[in-house]
């Protein structure tokens, strides 16, 4: 079989373009490069709200820097990251459970099951909790096959 420059160009662009997760997908990260846009996930948890994080906290985890208010979630997170990360790599669930993905919002989060979910605004979020457990379950079977869209 001879291969052609052009056959060679075609198989290079094909594997460029579809991504590959050696490990995990990657994390949503926003505008001003952290995940979950600088706030501590670990607050979700134990605070029961968003909290700022600090640079002087913070932790690189599946391709993005995460930051925490305080050394304690830090050290929290870093002893047990999937229980803290947030679900479909920080994603909006929403989204990800309609076969899509977009940006979210640190205030607009529901821990269900000690998981964490963000959506993309509070008005997403009251979507999302119509049918939790619904919009959950079709969100895991898309993901992370929705990044590839």
């Amino acid at each position: 079989m001879k291969v052609t420059r052009r056959t060679t160009l075609g198989l290079l662009a094909a594997t460029v373009a579809t991504p590959v997760f050696a490990a995990k997908p990657p994390v949503f990260v926003g505008k001003n490069g952290y995940a979950i846009n600088g706030y501590d996930p670990v607050a979700y948890f134990t605070m029961g709200k968003p909290v700022a994080g600090s640079m002087d906290h913070s932790v690189m985890h599946n391709g993005a820097t995460f930051l925490f208010a305080n050394t304690e979630h830090k050290s929290m997170f870093e002893s047990d990251p999937e229980r803290y990360a947030p679900q479909f790599g920080g994603y909006c669930a929403y989204a990800v459970s309609k076969g899509a993905t977009a940006k979210t919002e640190p205030d607009a989060w529901t821990v269900v099951d000690d998981k964490l979910y963000l959506n993309f605004n509070t008005e997403v979020r009251a979507l999302w909790k119509q049918d939790i457990p619904g919009n959950i379950e079709r969100a895991n079977n898309n993901w992370p096959d929705v990044l590839n869209k």
